[in-house]
């Protein structure tokens, strides 16, 4: 069976799917919180040991007030509910992002999350805060540059040894990108990672995306040949 160690998702249709059921936009994201943990059980139960979720975009500070405010302050409704039976699955949280730029509740909570969970050595349950991965390649190429001028590192540089700069540092690379609502574009999430994932996209906005659905992604992932640039041998 191929082996799929890191899987990334684009949560999307959160305020779609509450607005289809007659509720306001913030109930999807309630319902959106409470469907990491679905997921992310379906993802160890799976044997997957990578799981990166998109929550908040660099851009979606351009949404309203009101529904930024109540995005952040779901971590702390998140892990207040969920924070324990991940402990006790032995899950470890990493929270990606410009964690500087949240409000300072926000920040802390998902501090405390990294900061409880960093001993564990179950799934890796990656959440991304504040996320674009342009500006997250700008950061690292920047502070790349500045360990070359304070001779920390000099120009002889691969992809692996840019890599240590990525948020992502030590993680290995994206295998299966599923992106749910069934909208078709990568909205500037982990470009760097994905350079040879596959691609998933689905119908269901994210409350509905289930794991059965998930597991039917894993499925059609491992029918996927994936050369890598080569060609298959005959």
């Amino acid at each position: 069976m191929k082996e799929c160690r890191h899987v990334a998702i684009i949560m999307d249709g959160n305020g779609r799917w509450a607005q289809a059921q007659g509720l306001p936009r913030t109930a999807g994201h309630l319902a959106g919180s409470d469907n990491v943990r679905t997921i992310a059980i379906a993802a160890s139960d799976l044997g997957i040991q990578y799981l990166t979720l998109y929550a908040f975009s660099t851009e979606n500070w351009k949404r309203s007030a009101n529904e930024v405010n109540y995005i952040m302050k779901l971590p702390s409704v998140f892990f207040k509910k969920y924070m324990q039976e991940f402990l006790d699955r032995g899950y470890r949280m990493n929270i990606l992002g410009e964690l500087d730029e949240l409000p300072k509740a926000t920040h802390r909570v998902l501090q405390d999350a990294m900061d409880e969970s960093k001993n564990n050595t179950g799934l890796n349950l990656n959440i991304c805060m504040n996320y674009g991965s342009q500006r997250e390649i700008l950061l690292a190429a920047k502070n790349y540059a500045k360990d070359v001028q304070e001779g920390k590192a000099d120009l002889n540089l691969d992809e692996k040894g840019f890599e240590k700069y990525l948020m992502t540092a030590g993680f290995p690379p994206v295998d299966l990108l599923i992106r749910t609502s069934g909208e078709q574009r990568i909205s500037n999430y982990l470009l760097w990672q994905i350079a040879y994932a596959e691609l998933e996209f689905v119908p269901e906005a994210w409350p509905a995306f289930t794991p059965e659905v998930f597991k039917k992604c894993i499925k059609e992932y491992q029918t996927r040949d994936r050369r890598f640039g080569g060609i298959k041998n005959v």
